[in-house]
């Protein structure tokens, strides 16, 4: 997939997967959240997730691959934005030192 764009590239499989059920279902959050079995507020919070990490890929063109990560962390959830502020100051600061 070189060729594919880096927010192509930047998803995982369950990324893929989940976009896959979404075309196929024709864009129905609705028919989705059944398929899943999940509540459309839970399928409806994925989709703005991978949303905002589909932006955050798409970018990510100056930054490099660490400040990439932890923002990819953010829009997933996995750490929140104050934490993740504090990480990537002192990154860089650690950059501006060598």
């Amino acid at each position: 997939m070189s060729d594919s764009p880096v927010w192509i590239q930047g998803l995982d499989e369950e990324d893929l997967h989940f976009l896959k059920r979404f075309l196929l279902q024709s864009g129905s959050l609705k028919a989705l959240a059944d398929e899943y079995g999940v509540s459309y507020p839970t399928l409806r919070l994925r989709l703005d997730r991978l949303i905002e990490k589909v932006n955050v890929l798409d970018k990510s063109d100056g930054d490099d691959e660490f400040t990439t990560f932890v923002r990819v962390l953010i829009a997933n959830g996995d750490i929140e934005f104050d934490l993740a502020k504090k990480i990537l100051a002192s990154y860089k600061k650690q950059i501006r030192r060598k």
